[in-house]
């Protein structure tokens, strides 16, 4: 038994991997799903105590989009409303975040219709005074852009970019 869990506690090498993800992508065309399949990477932490040491969470930004269907609202000023408007993208203006006035229920609804947000650098510090703590609640407060950024290659960006966070138990799980 003891020789077992060592094989287990030992680093996958470069071939074992690039062998399981062959298998899985000739699993996936062999049998046909019908539904989006994915792929979620589990790392599990050894000699890390959770309750002492620090938690931490992050960001990876990969090459390819793992979730294209991702919804993306920008919460802007009129410029950048208009160039929403341009190119078919969700958008809310301070005047519309106004009318939700604090309430609770209305902005949770908001952040459930969204997987994520964007908001012009002149709006982005009125954001708390607006809506109130419920965006950065939900894990989902918005992400600045400029004028000079494309607005597409942003959102991109942020459909290609994966968020991890470290809990009380041992394993990270983040789908790729």
């Amino acid at each position: 038994p003891t020789q077992k869990l060592r094989k287990m506690t030992t680093k996958v090498s470069r071939d074992t991997l690039y062998e399981c993800i062959n298998a899985v992508i000739e699993g996936a065309q062999q049998k046909k799903r019908g539904f989006r399949e994915t792929v979620e990477l589990q790392i599990g932490l050894k000699n890390y105590d959770p309750q002492k040491d620090k938690r931490f969470s992050g960001t990876v930004k990969l090459k390819h989009i793992p979730k294209p269907k991702m919804k993306v609202c920008l919460l802007g000023d009129q410029m950048h409303l208009d160039m929403c408007k341009e190119q078919g993208i969700p958008c809310m203006s301070a005047d519309d975040l106004k009318k939700l006035n604090k309430d609770k229920k209305l902005v949770k609804k908001l952040a459930k219709k969204y997987d994520a947000f964007l908001a012009s650098e002149s709006l982005i510090k009125q954001i708390p005074r607006l809506l109130g703590p419920g965006l950065n609640k939900a894990g989902k407060f918005p992400t600045m852009v400029t004028h000079q950024d494309k607005l597409n290659d942003k959102i991109d960006d942020i459909k290609a970019t994966i968020k991890f966070q470290m809990k009380k138990v041992l394993c990270l799980n983040v789908a790729i």
